[in-house]
């Protein structure tokens, strides 16, 4: 966790005990978190554990549309209201989230809480990282073919990480749903790259060889 993210998880520490106007729960794995619901201005925090924003098409196709960390920020406020209906976050870990009306944001509690000014300080750096979240999505999906899909994937997990290698925050499973991409070509794909020694694969482990 670096030293923003850190200064974020102790402000919101604090404040899920100090203002009335914020409800904390806890999930256990593979839990609804919440659905997305046409008008509700609902946000959501992430305090703890790992997420992901799911989609079920009409012939049942799972799409992972994002997955979220520690810090994270999600709610229906993020996505157009027609897609509402079709979206929901479950938990992949036990989870703790911080739930919040984003109406309050500009309104003082009754109680006065001082803790909506930080709030107001605060908000605009958890907006950006959903923006970076949201951009690497659009990188990822933009790309043509799945190979190029998963480099890319793989090049973004070795940036963060600062390491080329790393390990997959997802099952193979889960990360053809969330490169949106047939599962078997997937992992054809993923046995060419070890073939052509572009990558080394051991359990959930990827190494980078280029």
């Amino acid at each position: 966790m670096n030293l923003l993210e850190n200064e974020i998880s102790i402000f919101f520490e604090e404040f899920c005990h100090t203002c009335k106007k914020v409800t904390t729960r806890s999930f256990k794995k593979n839990e609804i978190i919440t659905t997305y619901i046409a008008k509700r201005k609902q946000l959501c925090l992430l305090t703890h554990g790992e997420a992901d924003l799911i989609r079920y098409d009409f012939s049942g196709t799972k799409t992972i549309v994002e997955h979220y960390l520690s810090n994270n920020i999600f709610g229906e406020i993020f996505y157009n209201v027609t897609t509402n209906n079709e979206l929901f976050v479950e938990a992949k870990t036990k989870c703790e989230v911080l739930f919040f009306d984003y109406d309050f944001i500009e309104n003082k509690c009754t109680s006065n809480c001082s803790y909506h000014k930080k709030v107001m300080q605060t908000l605009p750096n958890l907006l950006l990282m959903q923006i970076n979240s949201l951009n690497t999505r659009i990188e990822i999906l933009s790309k043509r073919t799945i190979r190029e899909k998963i480099l890319t994937y793989f090049n973004i997990l070795a940036t963060k990480n600062i390491t080329k290698t790393f390990a997959l925050p997802f099952s193979l499973t889960d990360l053809a749903d969330y490169l949106s991409v047939d599962r078997s070509a997937m992992m054809r794909e993923i046995g060419y790259l070890r073939s052509d020694k572009i990558i080394e694969k051991n359990g959930n482990s990827i190494t980078l060889l280029y």
